[in-house]
């Protein structure tokens, strides 16, 4: 049986997923060097990234923002395309804010959206991909490199029967999309999700769109939420992802875990070690980011937080692979 020249393709360029585990002494090599690329260290391969939703608690403008994760030493931000809406509602000027992210020495390394993308009503679905063509140029206009695309939409018992088929072919398009927008999507894991919260159902779903730029974007929570086993991680090549949402989670049984129980790095009871580990030994040399929607954090001084989120995360990353 012939193979069609794009799945040849995906399937070819051996490292879209699979297995680092098939390469390790590649995903090894790094290990012996002092230093990596980019000026990575083996104590410290990975970069730090701000979500905004870590101090949305506090209402600032995605101005303030961002002027707070170069401060205090981040080295992208992931901004909310609703605080970029009301940045421009309020009459701000997109040049002028990716000028601003510039001079800042930070990146925009992702953006986090919420279009319906992913659902079978036919209607729903064409005003989701309009949405995110909306998103994509928004976010494409301050140097956003990708944007999240999220099973929102597919969350509730009802939705339990969606075809991953058809949404790998819906994520495909999608990618085609955001491949005339400059803008890469990435299929998100979502605990709660009825349908894409097991890492295997990601991967699925990437691997069968049969694109070159597919990609997944995980979460440390969401993936302890959704039941998948940290070991999983292992069957990945760590260079095709690029952003982590990374944070921690207290010892309670996973079905009363909430997003606002989500704490700092090392605050919690996530196998942190394991985890940074296996991210080094499969290639992975993207972005934490630090995603929190904790509600006693919103309270206290948004320059505190981030602060605290960047040492956290890299006291627990040096922990880790020291």
């Amino acid at each position: 049986m012939r193979m069609s020249r794009s799945r040849r393709a995906v399937l070819g360029n051996a490292g879209v997923w699979l297995a680092a585990a098939a390469l390790p002494g590649a995903a090894r090599a790094e290990e012996g060097s002092s230093a990596t690329a980019g000026g990575a260290s083996s104590r410290e391969p990975f970069r730090y990234c701000l979500n905004t939703s870590t101090i949305a608690g506090a209402n600032l403008t995605i101005v303030e923002e961002v002027e707070i994760a170069a401060k205090v030493g981040y080295h992208a931000v992931e901004p909310w395309v609703r605080d970029i809406q009301a940045y421009v509602k309020k009459g701000g000027s997109l040049p002028d804010l990716a000028k601003r992210i510039k001079d800042l020495g930070l990146t925009v390394e992702d953006a986090i959206g919420f279009e319906e993308w992913i659902v079978d009503d036919d209607a729903r679905r064409a005003a989701g991909m309009e949405g995110m063509k909306r998103d994509m140029e928004l976010v494409a206009a301050i140097g956003s490199k990708r944007i999240a695309a999220p099973p929102i939409g597919a969350n509730k018992a009802t939705d339990a029967s969606l075809d991953l088929v058809k949404v790998a072919e819906r994520y495909r398009e999608l990618l085609e999309l955001g491949d005339k927008m400059g803008v890469q999507p990435l299929v998100e894991l979502w605990g709660p999700s009825k349908n894409l919260h097991k890492l295997g159902e990601v991967a699925f779903v990437a691997l069968e769109s049969h694109h070159l730029k597919a990609s997944m974007l995980l979460d440390l929570y969401h993936l302890h939420k959704g039941g998948s086993d940290f070991t999983g991680l292992h069957q990945l090549n760590g260079a095709a992802l690029h952003v982590i949402h990374t944070n921690d989670y207290p010892d309670h049984p996973v079905s009363e875990l909430t997003d606002a129980q989500r704490v700092y790095p090392g605050d919690g009871v996530a196998p942190l070690g394991e985890i940074f580990r296996t991210l080094r030994d499969i290639g992975f040399r993207g972005f934490l980011s630090l995603e929190l929607f904790n509600r006693d954090y919103w309270k206290q001084s948004p320059l505190k937080v981030a602060q605290t989120g960047i040492d956290k995360m890299r006291e627990a990353v040096h922990k880790s692979l020291s």
